[in-house]
């Protein structure tokens, strides 16, 4: 079983910043990638930023410039740098994880941490 925990959430006046953090556990064989996302109520589920096994990272339109994800993916962990928020980066966001739990091939999971609240307001 795969959890992911995640810490970091709370509330910053506009032009602050925020450092979100997610440890996944468990019976992991390879991490194979580890994203987070963000969803506002009333919005459809976002995609903020990725990385997977190698070290490649992708960002959001929105997030690029201001947003940086890092981390140790052979350690389960990954880290999301949010910078200049904006009342516009409020929103529950939530660290996914890709995983394969054997070492052949047909037993991948797809994980989901419980979410955290980012709110920017004055």
């Amino acid at each position: 079983q795969v959890q992911l925990e995640e810490s970091g959430g709370g509330l910053v006046q506009p032009g602050g910043s925020l450092r979100l953090s997610c440890l996944a556990s468990g019976m992991i064989f390879r991490m194979k990638s580890m994203d987070w996302y963000r969803q506002a109520p009333g919005k459809a589920r976002e995609l903020v930023a990725s990385m997977n096994s190698r070290g490649a990272t992708n960002y959001a339109d929105s997030a690029h410039g201001r947003f940086t994800i890092s981390g140790d993916i052979a350690n389960n962990k990954i880290y999301l740098q949010m910078n200049r928020l904006k009342p516009e980066d409020t929103a529950v966001y939530s660290c996914n994880a890709r995983v394969d739990y054997c070492r052949g091939y047909g037993c991948s999971l797809d994980v989901w941490g419980q979410g955290t609240q980012v709110t920017v307001a004055s």
